[in-house]
């Protein structure tokens, strides 16, 4: 890419950022890199700023974070839920795209938006993100993938059950899942 690329608003995925304690500032970075829209709770919202890093939304229930920056835009979080409001504030506003960071996983915050953004949480040492049926991927032999909503039948095709919902890639290549449900969450090590 050229120095002299220009991203557009909405080009790159939006960053929620829920959560920080098992994420290294070394991936924040790489995912800060482009200058995404940032939308955080109000819990990180200090941490964020304190590391210079510009925030666009805050999601709270109360005022906490409204003033650290300017032109920042505060909403109140429905039913104290503040990964469903952070999500369908960036479906409200057509981001087809969003990398979130978070220090608490509950799948069914996540369900409902996976047919309408392209979801990509980072938790724990995890990548996790929904696939659709005939989903394929290259990776290299030993790596492992869980299957973290296993309903009805699943065929997979590369992979080697280890454990329950947890599989191994058994060479270099492509590993795909074959399944009747509308989507699976997926979880990958990243460190």
């Amino acid at each position: 890419m050229s120095s002299h690329h220009i991203v557009r608003e909405k080009q790159e995925p939006a960053l929620l950022v829920l959560g920080t304690i098992h994420f290294t500032d070394e991936l924040l970075g790489q995912l800060l890199e482009w200058s995404p829209t940032v939308v955080v709770t109000a819990d990180t919202a200090e941490k964020l700023n304190a590391a210079g890093i510009k925030i666009d939304v805050v999601i709270g229930s109360s005022g906490v974070g409204e003033d650290l920056q300017s032109d920042v835009r505060f909403i109140r979080a429905s039913d104290n839920n503040e990964t469903a409001t952070a999500l369908s504030y960036l479906v409200e506003h057509n981001y087809p795209a969003v990398n979130v960071v978070t220090d608490v996983f509950e799948l069914t915050d996540y369900v409902a938006f996976a047919d309408r953004i392209n979801l990509v949480i980072y938790y724990a040492n995890k990548k996790i993100y929904p696939v659709r049926n005939g989903f394929s991927k290259w990776k290299p032999a030993g790596e492992t993938i869980t299957i973290l909503n296993p309903e009805g039948k699943i065929a997979t095709e590369g992979l080697e059950q280890t454990a329950d919902n947890s599989y191994i890639t058994v060479r270099d290549g492509i590993f795909s899942l074959q399944f009747e449900q509308p989507n699976l969450f997926i979880a990958e090590n990243i460190l």
